[in-house]
């Protein structure tokens, strides 16, 4: 039986709170990336955009590091070997990067940029996983009642990126303009070094974690396909995958009309990504307060109409009419792009907790890494998209004129998935009660 002492929940959640804090924090190298693509190898807004989507196929992967993970044991350990690993590779990646001369080659960054993500794929599964798996232990059923019953578990990983992202934007915004970009490297490579040897550090056996037998990746592999082919579960991952492939991503061209045409500065922009992170931050505190109870379909389909207001509040920020009200660019790009930016995740939150309830025992792992891999293809997709309407429309780093009309038809393709949300499980509670008697 699993125990819940005061140790194991605290073991616990110094495993979980440093590995999702790191992956917050990842956003500090990155958005150092961004400006190093832009202003040191000179790239264009389509060129950047490919290069950061395609920096994320590694994610793609998931469900294959998910089922290593659930049935491949390292010392008789199945998630913890995984983040370290993780942690290594990212280490290793940037810390590369960071000593490599400043004349380096696009292809060759990326390749570095590809092991990064990739070692961050494998941690994110194994952390994942571990969330899955306490969140089906129900609280009736231990002795004491659980950290993650009801979501509180997840809700404490959220607030721990969210936390991570606030720190990681907030000091790549002060440093970019003080420090050389391979110096930010080499700061966010010792972090990860750091992570390394604090996980490995921490035996798997007293997080508390609830024992299955490893039973091949053969027969994981069947597990997974037979939860895949129920429809509460392939019907609601289907519907969240296309509900971000089906929306042309623009944050390329967004980003290079700010500090190309409106010459945003760096540091404005670093802000308005910390009130991103903040509000991220505040979401798991008011959805655990607030929003646990109502229904995933409910929740999820109005957050995603209002991803899509934003979008049109965006349509009226490039076509002056806030400037024209006298507020100033910088106001609105701290504020509202800033708050749309994150918006896309929140629906994340929810799902998440959703699909951990509707997961079978003993392939926690694979399914949520099913669906992180589905979202990153999603993702994927989404900015390739972009690069094509983008490129239809003629917008390029110079002329943003066919930008609103670009805006216009981004937000009409995010209310489509709106119209069929009824895949959606509605009441998730009700079913759970009924699988328990």
């Amino acid at each position: 039986m699993v125990t819940s002492d005061g140790g194991d929940g605290g073991k616990l959640r110094k495993v979980l709170g440093l590995g999702y804090w790191v992956q917050g924090f990842r956003c500090f190298p990155w958005l150092v990336v961004s400006f190093y693509l832009k202003d040191g190898l000179n790239v264009d807004p389509s060129t950047l955009q490919i290069l950061q989507n395609s920096a994320n196929l590694p994610m793609v992967g998931k469900p294959l590091y998910g089922l290593v993970s659930d049935s491949v044991y390292i010392s008789g350990q199945h998630r913890v070997p995984y983040i370290a690993f993780g942690a290594f590779l990212q280490a290793l990646s940037w810390i590369i990067i960071a000593i490599s001369p400043s004349n380096i080659s696009i292809f060759t960054i990326s390749i570095y940029l590809l092991l990064s993500n990739l070692g961050a794929s494998i941690a994110e599964v194994a952390n994942d996983a571990i969330v899955a798996e306490m969140a089906k232990q129900s609280p009736s059923s231990t002795k004491h009642r659980q950290p993650s019953s009801s979501g509180n578990l997840q809700s404490f990983v959220w607030i721990a990126g969210s936390a991570g992202g606030v720190l990681g934007n907030l000091l790549g915004g002060l440093f970019i303009g003080r420090f050389q970009p391979q110096t930010m490297f080499l700061y966010f490579g010792l972090l990860l070094a750091l992570q390394f040897f604090i996980t490995i550090s921490v035996p798997e056996s007293s997080l508390g974690l609830p024992k299955s037998p490893s039973i091949g990746i053969r027969n994981q592999l069947s597990q997974l396909l037979v939860a895949l082919r129920k429809p509460e579960i392939a019907y609601s991952i289907s519907w969240f995958t296309a509900s971000y492939a089906i929306i042309p991503a623009l944050t390329g061209t967004m980003f290079f009309y700010q500090t190309q045409h409106l010459k945003i500065n760096s540091s404005v922009l670093g802000i308005s990504k910390v009130f991103g992170q903040a509000t991220m931050l505040l979401w798991g505190i008011i959805y655990n307060q607030y929003f646990k109870s109502v229904p995933p379909r409910k929740l999820i389909s109005a957050i995603q109409a209002t991803m899509a207001f934003f979008m049109i509040s965006d349509f009226l920020f490039v076509r002056g009419f806030y400037r024209q009200m006298g507020v100033p660019d910088s106001v609105y790009v701290v504020i509202f792009s800033g708050f749309l930016e994150v918006l896309f995740f929140f629906k994340i939150l929810p799902f998440s907790v959703l699909i951990a309830q509707m997961c079978p025992p003993g392939c926690e792992g694979s399914i949520m890494a099913f669906l992180m891999s589905s979202v990153a293809l999603a993702f994927i997709v989404s900015g390739y998209l972009g690069v094509a309407l983008a490129s239809y429309i003629k917008i390029t780093g110079s002329d943003f004129s066919g930008f609103p009309h670009a805006l216009l038809i981004q937000a009409a393709c995010t209310l489509v998935p709106t119209f069929w949300s009824s895949c959606i499980p509605d009441k998730v509670e009700s079913k759970a009660k009924r699988k328990d008697s």
